[in-house]
């Protein structure tokens, strides 16, 4: 079983930055995509943004100019740095490995509170 780690979530202030990172164990395929994923309280969940092996990023509408996606070559991991961070923010972040359509692997998530 693959497992998905995520880290780096965290309480930070309005307008401030967190850098997420995901890890997943599997190291004999490379996933085709890996994505960071986010659930507010009552809501959801939603993709944020998502990194192909070939380093194709695609963005959700929020996420768009202030975070940005990476993956260092064709490794099974996933950063996500977050700039001028909003309450809207405010969810628990999962990472997601994708090697093919029967293979999707979640990590259990991390929690990012953005607040005064």
């Amino acid at each position: 079983q693959v497992q998905v780690v995520e880290s780096g979530g965290g309480l930070v202030q309005p307008g401030g930055s967190l850098r997420l990172s995901c890890a997943a164990s599997e190291t004999r395929l490379i996933a085709i995509v890996m994505g960071w994923y986010r659930q507010a309280p009552g809501k959801e969940r939603e993709l944020v943004a998502a990194v192909t092996v070939g380093g194709h990023t695609s963005y959700s509408e929020s996420a768009k100019g202030r975070f940005s996606i990476s993956r260092a070559g064709a490794k099974n991991t996933a950063n996500l740095q977050m700039n001028n961070l909003t309450s809207e923010d405010t969810a628990v972040y999962y990472c997601n490995a994708k090697f093919d359509p029967a293979r999707i692997y979640w990590g259990k998530g991390t929690l990012v509170t953005v607040s005064s």
